[in-house]
């Protein structure tokens, strides 16, 4: 197939370079020249011969938004347009309705793989017509990890599946995260234990644990044993948030979720204002001490 590519960075250019490993013909279009095959958004489309498909993979929110808008008035009746950033669900039905409105069809693809994909392939979860996933159905058989085609791919559902499907899958991923780091930071904390990447890498076979983000835990210990390079400060990019409102919005439990997100938050303070309110209830109730302040290293002074 023929496939435009709008966003080359480090999943879009590794997603190009697959696809074309695949014998695929992409036409790749990015705001960097360096990347780019195109000048321009109008350039790339009309490289492509009728009718079209576009895959999108820019940064979620109004970037994503504003080349949805832009293709619109480039595209033609019959056209494709597959949403594969990490885009909220609820945006995809507003994409759609603009674009059928010029009788371009569209589907929201969710893209799990980070920058392994290349190689590894990338799991996908689409949402749309059934027509136009069979449609598209070469250029994910070529994206998806060899095997078993459903191990690997799903037709999620309708419009907003897709990119549901994978805001479930980053909350999971949240959990496990926060599960891993919080074990990692007990065994380093037992004098006991002498090898802590040891253990954890005596984890990635024949235990119920074993996983590729533990595989992944292992991979960044045996560069750093003590993680001493790398800050406690961890972002989250939105899907996490996302998955806990929808999690409230059907009245789903998600406690695991909901703590992992609420982790991340607390890696951005440098002094907690609840914390200091708790010590400071402490020492009203039970004259507890408390550590204050002070211009120089008196921080951990106890009055």
């Amino acid at each position: 197939m023929q496939l435009g590519l709008v966003g080359l960075g480090k999943m879009g250019f590794s997603m190009r370079e697959r696809l074309r490993r695949a014998g695929h013909d992409v036409v790749g279009y990015d705001r960097n020249p360096e990347v780019s095959d195109a000048g321009s958004l109008e350039d790339m489309v009309a490289r492509l011969a009728a009718p079209r498909t576009v895959w999108i993979m820019v940064p979620h929110g109004a970037p994503t938004r504003q080349t949805v808008e832009q293709l619109a008035t480039l595209l033609a009746p019959g056209d494709l347009v597959i949403e594969g950033g990490n885009s909220r669900w609820t945006e995809d039905q507003a994409n759609a309705a603009l674009l059928a409105e010029k009788g371009i069809g569209y589907l929201d693809c969710g893209v799990s793989g980070g920058v392994w994909g290349l190689e590894n392939g990338y799991g996908l979860m689409v949402g749309g017509d059934a027509e136009l996933v069979e449609r598209a159905m070469p250029i994910f058989d070529a994206l998806r990890p060899e095997g078993p085609r459903e191990e690997g791919f799903a037709h999620a559902g309708e419009v907003g599946a897709g990119h549901f499907a994978k805001m479930v899958h980053n909350g999971i991923e949240y959990g496990l995260m926060q599960a891993y780091a919080e074990g990692y930071e007990l065994l380093a904390a037992a004098e006991a234990v002498k090898d802590v990447p040891g253990v954890l890498k005596a984890w990635t076979r024949g235990t119920v644990v074993r996983s590729w983000l533990l595989d992944l835990l292992v991979n960044a210990l045996e560069e750093d044993a003590e993680l001493r390079d790398v800050a406690g400060y961890v972002e989250d990019s939105g899907e996490g948030r996302w998955t806990i409102e929808a999690a409230i919005d059907h009245s789903v439990p998600a406690p695991v979720m909901s703590a992992a997100l609420f982790a991340r938050f607390g890696s951005r303070q440098k002094d907690s204002p609840a914390m200091k309110a708790v010590a400071a209830l402490r020492n009203q109730f039970g004259g507890h001490a408390v550590h204050r302040t002070g211009p120089t290293s008196g921080a951990g002074e106890l009055k």
